[in-house]
């Protein structure tokens, strides 16, 4: 069966760390911890996040006394500096990350627990599971990203009620190849997964503390019915699927107009209304009678386990971070679904975020458990390896035992 993961972690996501104190105490008791309110608060932030996060930093520095020191970073080298930094005491108090680092930062032992307290039930339900790790919230969320399908609606006027109508409907337009979905020699199962979950075959099963290591559900029998469906949506069967395709090729074509629907991610929505594309944000078209759930991204910001000013880092992030004003100015920094309910209400004004939050409330979260990394390297070949015409259900039983075997 499917798993939805919406409102699984409930429990978790309210633990309560006393270390931490009461996130919700009025912010002049921010100094509570030693001599937080004559300390400073360093945070490190996405360089082109900085402006956007700084009026909550003087508000929180002029009323509390703290000041905040917001350093802007390279994205790619964010996660290796913290976890090589925090240890010796020269990391941030805070750092900007993505969810799916959780298992790494975790298991280095670099964060720490954030308490939300009531504020938990304040945002998307796939947020609030994305930030829990084994039961405890770890995680400001601030932004939920998924992928969805973009229609050209000159082209097709009509969303598709399934994967074979949304063939239909671009074929009926005039189009040799109505969808694209960037691919590529080693495969993309990132972009595929949605069709996957369709079937019933997740990655991992999960529990009240989130997904299980121990239950790998990618070999169960979805998962056959899976690779037995997309081979025959490869090279040897309707074609909709090809390894020459990357992300380049796909964008151009839908570009071009040549492709009615593209199956990508927000990151890509730019380009199409430059082009002058009158574009729609659709639902995933399922290939069975079951939803077709993307992965969600959930960005956000953690606190360093070894910060000596974790009460003035948690009210800041929870009291000023998790702010309506705050979460849209970072919004508007990135374009990217909100992700506290109150913002990303506001920011779905937008029809083409509205689109991509009505796929998301349908995500999953990505696994940030550590054995997802035994997953990736070999699950993008053996799903190459079905489109170009190998034995699907043979293929899909080598690829869980690789994977079962790197799990150990």
């Amino acid at each position: 069966m499917r798993v939805n993961t919406k409102s699984l972690l409930a429990a978790g996501a309210v633990a309560v760390v006393a270390t931490l104190g009461l996130a919700s105490c009025a912010a002049g008791d921010a100094g509570s911890e030693g001599d937080a309110a004559s300390s400073t608060l360093t945070v490190w932030v996405d360089a082109e996040r900085v402006d956007a996060l700084q009026g909550a930093a003087d508000a929180y520095s002029e009323k509390n006394g703290v000041k905040v020191d917001l350093v802007g970073k390279d994205n790619a080298d964010i996660k290796d500096d913290f976890i090589q930094q925090v240890p010796t005491g020269k990391g941030p108090d805070i750092t900007m990350g993505a969810h799916d680092w959780l298992g790494e930062l975790s298991t280095n032992g670099v964060v720490a627990p954030i308490e939300l307290g009531d504020s938990a039930g304040d945002y998307l339900p796939v947020a609030i599971d994305a930030s829990t790790y084994e039961g405890t919230v770890y995680m400001l969320p601030y932004a939920v990203e998924n992928i969805a399908v973009i229609r050209n609606a000159d082209l097709v006027p009509e969303a598709a009620t399934s994967f074979d109508d949304m063939i239909a409907k671009g074929q009926a337009a005039g189009l040799t190849q109505p969808f694209v979905v960037e691919q590529g020699a080693e495969g993309n199962p990132y972009h595929l997964y949605p069709f996957q979950t369709a079937f019933g075959a997740p990655v991992f099963g999960s529990n009240d503390q989130g997904y299980d290591p121990a239950d790998l559900q990618l070999g169960n029998a979805g998962g056959e019915q899976f690779a037995t469906w997309l081979a025959s949506q490869g090279k040897n069967g309707t074609g909709v699927f090809n390894t020459d395709v990357d992300g380049d090729i796909a964008k151009q074509a839908f570009l071009d107009g040549t492709a009615a629907f593209w199956l990508t991610g927000p990151w890509n929505v730019g380009s199409a209304v430059d082009a002058g594309l009158n574009v729609a944000i659709d639902s995933v078209p399922s290939p069975t009678a079951e939803v077709a759930s993307p992965f969600a991204g959930v960005k956000g910001f953690f606190v360093s386990s070894e910060s000596k000013n974790k009460v003035a880092a948690n009210d800041f992030l929870v009291n000023y971070l998790g702010t309506e004003d705050v979460q849209l100015e970072l919004f508007e920094a990135g374009n990217v679904l909100p992700a506290l309910s109150a913002a990303a209400e506001t920011a779905s004004s937008d029809p083409i975020i509205e689109g991509f939050a009505a796929v998301g409330a349908e995500a999953v979260p990505m696994p940030a458990i550590p054995a997802m990394g035994s997953v990736w390297q070999y699950w993008g070949i053996a799903e190459a390896d079905i489109i170009n015409g190998a034995d699907p259900v043979a293929t899909w039983q080598k690829l869980t035992a690789d994977v079962q075997a790197a799990i150990g």
